[in-house]
């Protein structure tokens, strides 16, 4: 598609070209910055963004991590990147939003938390004030990445979790395993669709600490062969107990598991899926994997690959679940 006259921003439909493996979009009007997806096809050989008006931070991933292997020459007006480039550094954005500052002095015999100033939006601030426990050493990082998490995402209560999925009712009950149970909810929400939710079962030793550990991990994490976090819930429930829970997309087809064995459970009849849909399955869950492995921040081992955490959308296309609670125990 080199030399036309295109102008805006590359569309997010884009996403969709899972399989190519060159583009040349070079010499026309388009606009805007890089997407970051463009780093995340893993078949892309070669890619050509030259003399367009191209503005921002460059990619760093996938075919961005080889020089060679694409060219944005012409855009003068973009940073950052492979250092190999020799682009400017990016300009630190700081944000001007002040949110409501909480100062709480604590004695040392009294069990009650926060020793320093820090800024919470009223939002947060709701969500922190149900887990004030007693802090250890290094414990203050991880409740940070579990507030920036939930800053992110949709703020979620309990109370809407319990009404989505009818009181956690076991007819919307669609998994269980040794951190806790799945059930289906829908939410009477414009913006979110139907959801699956993960309760953890906190009598269960590290689930709490896994928790946290995962909401770290997961707030950096984006692939479109993983299951997508919605958001996270940690609260109290209405009998004074602790709740904790992980909110994600409800993947509509089941898991691989129903798809390769039968089931007297299964109403549907047997399920087939052709050679081309079976390897599809496999490269998609390979990507996945190589992803988790060999590009996130902090590479994350899934630890309990297996059919039934292999999930297939409409179209089949694969999320991969439940990745790395054993490592983070």
């Amino acid at each position: 598609m080199e030399g036309n006259r295109f102008e805006g921003t590359i569309p997010p439909s884009f996403k969709q070209l899972r399989g190519i493996q060159e583009l040349d979009l070079s010499n026309s009007n388009l606009s805007g910055k890089i997407p970051i997806f463009l780093g995340e096809f893993f078949w892309l050989q070669y890619l050509n963004l030259s003399y367009n008006k191209f503005v921002g931070e460059v990619p760093s991933k996938g075919v961005f991590s080889n020089i060679s292997a694409f060219s944005i020459a012409g855009n003068n007006k973009l940073c950052g990147g492979n250092k190999a480039l020799q682009l400017p550094a990016c300009p630190t954005k700081i944000s001007k939003k002040q949110g409501k500052h909480f100062l709480v002095i604590v004695e040392e015999s009294k069990p009650l938390i926060i020793s320093r100033k820090f800024k919470f939006s009223s939002k947060i601030f709701e969500f922190s004030n149900n887990i004030l426990e007693p802090f250890h050493t290094g414990l203050k990082e991880k409740i940070a990445s579990t507030l920036s998490l939930v800053n992110q995402h949709p703020n979620i209560s309990y109370a809407e979790l319990l009404q989505a999925t009818e009181g956690f009712s076991s007819r919307n009950l669609i998994g269980k395993g040794s951190y806790g149970s799945v059930h289906k909810g829908i939410l009477n929400c414009e913006t979110i669709r139907a959801i699956a939710v993960k309760v953890l079962n906190l009598q269960v030793r590290g689930a709490s600490k896994s928790f946290l550990a995962v909401c770290e991990a997961l707030r950096n994490i984006q692939h479109r062969n993983l299951v997508k976090i919605i958001t996270a819930c940690s609260s109290i429930d209405f009998e004074g107990n602790e709740f904790k829970a992980l909110v994600f997309e409800f993947i509509s087809n089941g898991s691989l598991e129903s798809w390769l064995h039968s089931s007297p459970l299964n109403q549907e009849g047997s399920k087939n899926l052709n050679l081309v849909q079976r390897l599809n399955i496999a490269i998609d869950v390979a990507s996945a994997l190589d992803y988790l492995h060999n590009h996130c921040e902090t590479p994350i081992i899934h630890c309990n690959l297996k059919p039934s955490n292999v999930l297939l959308d409409d179209d089949l296309s694969t999320r991969v679940s439940d990745f790395g609670w054993q490592e983070f125990v």
